[in-house]
């Protein structure tokens, strides 16, 4: 049997923080302790809030904790023709659809739903799609394109999870409220997920699964707040015929408040510890690894 290998996939839109900085050094350290590979990818499909700057930072503070890890590192940005042909699978099996409302006409819909009952949402407390977009008429569809009138490209969610039926996966971590061992996936949950803009052909969830394939990653180690999509991208894997990957959820490093770290909190920062002259293996201490 192949020796696993795990990876760490941060987005170079702001500069890590402890929590990165527990998820990295876990990664490794199983990666060590197995015997397997650790693999740094960069997720940086996003051009508007990704820059080189915060790149380097990240290299910079992973190396400063004492990590290394395999190269060449794996830059999302350089391998849309990938994601590209795996949305094209998905369109070719009749399960994306494009649709056209603007991030203000969704919330007016929402709006208008809840004057009648709550709107449903999805397991991160956002509402689902409440468009009809997926019964345009093929004409009216084409006309909007042809308009040159910006769109996200959806996954007709019914449809997919009709094609494959019942999806679980191995967590060896635990959810937000304990999961843990063979848990059942509810894509659906989720409804019309966005896999795709019309300036960019693929998603998070798209590019994840279609990169955790091509590199061979074998160990998905991770936050809990990704716990439940999970779901959609065990559904994403079997669309498109790709391994499953085990699953390991960890808990989250929070700030005193109880609040999730974001990259806005300098506190937490670990240029900013760094710059105080706090240690990496006090911060191996602080986020409770031996």
């Amino acid at each position: 049997m192949p020796p696993p290998v795990f990876r760490f996939a941060p987005s170079p839109n702001g500069y890590l923080h402890l929590g990165h900085a527990f998820s990295a050094l876990l990664n490794a350290d199983l990666a060590r302790e197995s015997g397997g590979g650790f693999l740094l990818r960069i997720e940086d499909i996003d051009p508007a809030r990704c820059r080189p700057e915060f790149e380097t930072a990240i290299d910079e503070d992973l190396a400063w904790l004492g990590l290394s890890w395999e190269k060449p590192v794996r830059r999302q940005s350089e391998h849309f023709a990938e994601y590209r042909a795996a949305l094209e699978e998905l369109t070719a099996l009749g399960l994306v659809y494009p649709s056209f409302e603007s991030r203000t006409e969704v919330a007016r819909l929402i709006a208008e739903r809840e004057k009648e009952a709550p709107w449903p949402r999805d397991p991160d407390g956002a509402p689902l799609y409440p468009g009809s977009a997926r019964l345009l008429s093929a004409e009216e569809r084409q006309r909007l394109l042809k308009s040159g009138a910006p769109f996200a490209l959806r996954l007709d969610m019914a449809a997919a999870c009709a094609r494959v039926g019942k999806l679980c996966w191995t967590e060896r971590g635990e959810g937000p409220a304990g999961e843990a061992g063979t848990i059942t996936a509810d894509p659906a949950a989720w409804g019309d997920v966005i896999i795709a803009r019309k300036e960019t052909p693929t998603s998070y969830h798209l590019s994840v699964v279609v990169d955790d394939a091509l590199q061979g990653i074998t160990e998905v180690v991770r936050g809990q707040d990704l716990f439940w999509a999970t779901s959609v991208h065990r559904l994403l894997q079997e669309l498109l015929a790709l391994p499953q990957p085990t699953f390991r959820h960890h808990r989250l490093i929070r700030d005193a408040a109880g609040q999730k770290l974001s990259k806005s909190t300098d506190a937490t920062g670990l240029r900013e510890l760094r710059a105080r002259g706090v240690t990496a293996a006090e911060i191996r201490r602080r986020v409770g690894l031996a």
